[in-house]
């Protein structure tokens, strides 16, 4: 197999070339068990991105050469004789595999499994909620390393612990020292003196010009206000495999542009049988990230590591089975590291009903973070806080009255309860304009939603040279308040 690698700006950097067996041939139980190999969650990268930019960390990339081939195998694995290799007296014969081998199923798990040893050997410890996050803490000296198959990222409080740990990990494993974070899974990291920006500008650019709108007028908001798409209209079918190519692509652009997150989960509801409305509501998608093509998802430095959640709910927002659309939104300090938009599974009897379903979502997430922070010796001991618009679920969480409206609703969403009682989660009320995760329920008007889209971090990378210079003429780091303040003057 031959493959051109490329940086983040689609030029060549390096030819590679690799013998695959035909892994697909392989009988399930015969010649291996399991093919599961854990990858970090897009959210954990973006926390481990914000704990290292929080603490002024700077973060390094390696890459490891032919990664599978370091695994080592259990089973005994034989594969064919590739073309061209054939040996004139024995045909008929078969290579026996002594370590993992590109193609095969089992490749991935036990080049982790090999990664996995070698790093709790060399003094790392392994995040309890996770697989992929390793820290080593050594006399006050902290390093945090991220793995993503043969991608590896870490940051660390000294210098030298960082050299020492590239060092030994080239010697291992023949890993490539990258360098500076700047391109990691297809996202773009422009790490500067006052924080740091993810963007996909150049998947964006892609994306735009194989869906042929590269030259479209740009739009202000992803859908309009009064947008409502049926499964039922009258309008004729489409392709169904090219709208579902650009539901995919818009998809992992929701890794960095939250703001099309609500967009893209209503035009995603239609894929079985897509119509030209609902084409035309992708395209509208693709004209507004025309106008912000230049735009990533800011963190700004020496930020908090306090964990803040928002939720919303857009009761019976689906005109065909009248279902509720949950919005949450989650932050670590200044930073917004997860998100969610999505359709409830059940219908809701009334907006408190919905708030308090969609509450409780938030609350699983926030203890899944909470874990997360615990392994960097960042403890919450504090009740975090949830902001929620609504008051007769803020009271229904503290005392779940089971009277004639809210007897009917099911037992596992009263673990929000619990959880209140326990002093881990506190709703607080907070005003609809302020309420981050109202942008993940419905389409909003243009002064809402670009009010929304900036409070999320959500800016355009031209202005990050101006928030470096403000920053140096005022001799201090800005947070994320002063840095909205001084773009939107």
């Amino acid at each position: 197999m031959f493959k051109n690698k490329m940086n983040e700006e689609g030029q060549v950097i390096r030819n590679k070339a690799r013998l695959v067996c035909k892994g697909y041939s392989q009988i399930e139980g015969v010649d291996f068990e399991e093919t599961f190999a854990p990858v970090a969650r897009m959210e954990a990268i973006r926390m481990f991105l914000a704990f290292a930019c929080s603490k002024g960390f700077k973060i390094y990339q390696m890459d490891v050469k032919s990664a599978f081939l370091n695994g080592e195998l259990k089973e005994e694995v034989y594969m064919e004789q590739p073309e061209g290799f054939d040996l004139t007296a024995g045909k008929d014969l078969v290579c026996k595999l002594t370590k993992a081998f590109y193609g095969l199923k089992q490749a991935p798990r036990a080049w982790y499994a090999k990664l996995d040893n070698y790093l709790q050997q060399q003094g790392f410890k392994k995040e309890v909620v996770g697989s992929n996050l390793y820290i080593k803490i050594d006399q006050g000296k902290l390093l945090v390393a991220l793995v993503y198959v043969d991608d590896l990222i870490f940051a660390s409080n000294n210098d030298e612990m960082s050299h020492e740990f590239s060092q030994s990990m080239a010697k291992e494993f023949e890993m490539s020292m990258i360098g500076e974070l700047s391109h990691f899974l297809g996202l773009q990291v422009s790490q500067t003196r006052v924080g740091l920006c993810i963007s996909q500008a150049k998947y964006l650019k892609d994306m735009l010009k194989k869906y042929g709108m590269e030259d479209c007028a740009p739009m202000s908001t992803p859908m309009t206000t009064n947008c409502k798409l049926s499964k039922d209209d009258d309008s004729p079918l489409v392709d169904a495999t090219h709208y579902r190519s650009m539901i995919g692509a818009l998809l992992y652009l929701t890794a960095t542009r939250p703001d099309i997150m609500q967009a893209v989960g209503m035009v995603g509801r239609f894929q079985s049988a897509p119509k030209q409305s609902h084409l035309l509501a992708v395209k509208r998608i693709l004209r507004y990230l025309k106008g912000t093509s230049n735009f990533g998802l800011w963190y700004p430095r020496r930020s908090t590591l306090t964990v803040t959640a928002y939720t919303d709910v857009d009761w019976a927002g689906n005109i065909d089975d009248q279902k509720s659309t949950s919005g949450n939104a989650f932050f670590l300090g200044d930073c917004l590291v997860s998100w969610l938009s999505k359709k409830q599974s059940s219908i809701s009897l009334s907006t408190t009903e919905a708030e308090y379903i969609a509450a409780t979502d938030c609350c699983t997430q926030i203890l899944w973070m909470k874990e997360a922070l615990k392994d960097v010796n960042i403890c919450t001991d504090q009740p975090i806080t949830v902001y929620c618009d609504n008051t007769s679920a803020i009271s229904l969480s503290k005392n779940p009255v089971m009277h004639s409206r809210t007897k009917h609703i099911p037992i596992k969403y009263h673990f929000l309860h619990e959880q209140v009682v326990e002093q881990n989660i506190t709703l607080e009320y907070i005003g609809t304009k302020e309420k981050i995760a109202d942008i993940f329920t419905k389409p909003l008007p243009r002064e809402a939603f670009e009010h929304l889209r900036q409070k999320m971090g959500v800016i355009s990378l031209s202005s990050l040279k101006f928030i470096h210079k403000d920053a140096v003429e005022q001799g201090e780091q800005l947070d994320r308040g002063s840095s909205y303040a001084f773009l939107c003057h």
